[in-house]
């Protein structure tokens, strides 16, 4: 029955078959997966780059890839950004990391008191590494950068990068609170991409990231209780949907992505608790053929993934759902205690701009005055960011 029953006609339904963000506590048993991005590239309202938030019942949020349009669905679970600081990255295309600039400069401007802390794989060379990356990204941002840190507080403008070796098989490279993550290479594109391992409290979270098929994926994903793997659209699809040239439409299922084939036999080994196919287009009529092509070889517990689909984990049951989000979201507060500016830090305008001021004072002074007042401001605290 749908909901449960409803008792009285002012109740409420007791079982919920969607997901509100904020209105159910986490089990300490249990854990938490919700999809942000399931997409391809081309980054849709539907769906966006890739990117799954996995919340444990210690209390621990990882973020794992954050792929062009995900923060979007990020920012609607109403997760404070003190408890959104660990990300985690398979490899980096833009689909799977774009959105790192919004979630860092976003967290920043609404509340988020700590650095950023980001893990990733090296690559086969200096300049193909996560810690190139992100170190690039900031000089493309120096100006926000500056300007935020003067303006607010430099502080959760940092980003902390720890970069391991792609090469690593299952090893670790996380190990915190009882939560372990390990890594593993994958064959996508190029050297570097990894799949992650999550384990805590005797559970096994399986993040494929973007990979053809390859001989480390069922070795050490055997057994999960949650698994995902990238299942792409049918080479047919490719041409008529998605605008490639057979040649393209063929290598794209058989050489650095996994065709729905590939993706049933590769769970068939695997046989994890529940299985997520993601990185296509779920639509009325491309989704039924993928489907088909999995179930050739692959009967288990199965999730087509879409944006906002939602997995709780318990030693019972695997129960998929989808969340209900609000689109005009506001940031909610966390723990961390409000940062006061670097009083020491130089402003950003030269005497140019500053002069530039229009006098407003006259229109402002009524209820600037009482505001300042309230809350025990200064003119000093006015200027901050001015000198």
């Amino acid at each position: 029955m749908a909901g449960g029953q409803v008792t009285s006609p002012t109740g409420t339904a007791p079982d919920r078959y969607v997901y509100y963000p904020g209105t159910e506590e986490l089990g300490k048993d249990e854990a938490r997966i919700v999809a942000c991005g399931t997409g391809m590239p081309t980054a849709r309202r539907a769906q966006a780059g890739t990117s799954f938030v996995v919340e444990l019942g210690n209390g621990d949020k990882f973020i794992f890839d954050i792929g062009s349009g995900s923060m979007a669905n990020i920012q609607s679970l109403m997760i404070p950004a003190d408890f959104l600081t660990k990300v985690f990255l398979t490899h980096l295309h833009t689909d799977h990391w774009a959105d790192l600039a919004s979630l860092w400069a976003g967290g920043w401007t609404a509340g988020r008191t700590s650095p950023l802390e980001v893990w990733g794989p090296s690559g086969a060379r200096e300049d193909m590494g996560t810690s190139y990356a992100v170190e690039h990204m900031l000089k493309a941002y120096n100006w926000d950068y500056m300007t935020r840190a003067v303006t607010i507080n430099p502080t959760p403008g940092e980003i902390r990068v720890t970069e391991f070796d792609y090469k690593g098989l299952n090893e670790v490279v996380y190990e915190q609170n009882g939560v372990t993550i390990r890594s593993w290479p994958c064959i996508h594109t190029g050297d570097g991409p990894i799949s992650y391992e999550l384990e805590w409290n005797g559970y096994k979270v399986v993040i494929g990231g973007d990979t053809a098929p390859n001989r480390w994926y069922p070795e050490y994903a055997k057994g999960a209780d949650w698994a995902n793997h990238e299942c792409f659209m049918t080479s047919e699809q490719m041409m008529s949907k998605y605008n490639q040239p057979p040649q393209l439409a063929l290598r794209i299922n058989l050489l650095f992505h996994t065709s729905a084939q590939s993706f049933g036999k590769i769970m068939s080994i695997v046989k994890p608790r529940h299985a997520v196919a993601y990185h296509f287009f779920n639509d009325a009529d491309t989704r039924y053929d993928i489907y088909d092509g999995i179930r050739e070889s692959y009967d288990g517990p199965l999730s087509m993934a879409t944006d906002l689909m939602t997995w709780n984990i318990t030693r019972d049951a695997v129960t998929e759902r989808m969340a209900v989000s609000p689109d005009s979201d506001w940031e909610v507060e966390g723990l961390g205690e409000k940062l006061d500016p670097d009083r020491s830090r130089k402003s950003e305008y030269t005497k140019f701009t500053l002069d530039g001021r229009l006098d407003v004072d006259d229109v402002n002074r009524e209820w600037m005055e009482p505001f300042m007042d309230d809350h025990d401001l200064t003119s000093d605290d006015l200027g901050v960011g001015e000198t």
